[in-house]
């Protein structure tokens, strides 16, 4: 998700230094927004086998066709920012036409900002009740933006129906339970403690156990990768964890500390100590897999 991020990040940063450009001139959508967002979705921006500009079809041109497997699996249409592609619906209609008369299933509609896939035909349905996602990255929280995005990624794009369906089932589900009085804390915990089963924390070790895996728990247990398997490798992995949240002089200082704990020779319950400490000062939960 690191370079969706970056992308989505200059984008929002483009719109807010270049709107007027932007709201007027769709090639500049094209050329400064949208291809940089696809090329971080993983497609091959300048490659003809993965996407094709001004692709032809019976009721005009598309501004891009995402091919997948020698074949069209989506149409692009990009609109300048000034369009209104949430709430009008002609720009929605033509795309989907475009889809409908090619026999294409899939398209994207976005004006750099605001990004709506929809599947393209489906008998006794109406066209917004076929809509899979709608990103509005100006308006929306990151990660929720970056999550539906990356449902447009070349690697995950052929399970969009399946994984757009689980979505909505988990937002449906998150919102009724908060309705029942549920505070959002807890049920987040409950959807990220999944992974927690089995886990060991560090307050319940010796130093004796040879873990293979390390985790910190960080809106949820996050795996954390272990130089080696030992205590000593779960500590190594936690000043990495630590060294790349902090900034200036503690980032030095943090990166000082691994690389000396790296070259010499520690015990595991010296390793184990140094653990506890760190949990206790910086407000961690570590926990291991054994």
């Amino acid at each position: 998700m690191d370079g969706l991020r970056r992308a989505v990040s200059n984008v929002l940063r483009k719109i807010k230094a270049h709107r007027e450009l932007y709201t007027k001139n769709e090639e500049a959508v094209k050329q400064h927004l949208i291809g940089e967002v696809f090329q971080a979705l993983g497609w091959d921006w300048n490659n003809p086998e993965e996407v094709r500009p001004e692709e032809r079809t019976e009721d005009g041109r598309a501004d891009y066709a995402l091919i997948l497997d020698g074949s069209v699996f989506a149409y692009v249409e990009a609109k300048n920012l000034g369009v209104n592609i949430a709430r009008k619906d002609e720009p929605l209609r033509q795309l989907a036409r475009y889809c409908f008369n090619a026999g294409v299933r899939y398209g994207i509609l976005t004006n750099g900002s605001v990004w709506i896939a929809v599947k393209a035909f489906e008998e006794g349905s109406r066209l917004w009740d076929r809509v899979l996602l709608k990103v509005d990255i100006e308006n929306e929280p990151v990660e929720r933006s970056l999550l539906k995005l990356s449902l447009l990624s070349k690697e995950k794009i052929r399970d969009i129906e399946r994984l757009s369906s689980l979505l909505k089932a988990l937002e449906l589900s998150f919102s009724g339970l908060k309705k029942e009085g549920y505070p959002e804390d807890v049920l987040v915990e409950y959807l990220t403690s999944g992974g927690a089963s089995g886990l060991v924390p560090v307050a319940d070790l010796t130093g004796r156990e040879k873990p293979r895996a390390a985790y910190v728990h960080d809106g949820g247990w996050k795996m954390l990768p272990l130089p080696e398997k030992s205590v000593k490798g779960v500590l190594m992995a936690v000043l990495l964890y630590m060294e790349k949240r902090a900034a200036g002089y503690q980032k030095e200082e943090i990166r000082k500390a691994y690389e000396h704990i790296k070259a010499v020779r520690i015990s595991p319950e010296a390793a184990l100590k140094v653990l506890k400490k760190l949990e206790e000062e910086e407000g961690l939960r570590v926990a291991v897999e054994l």
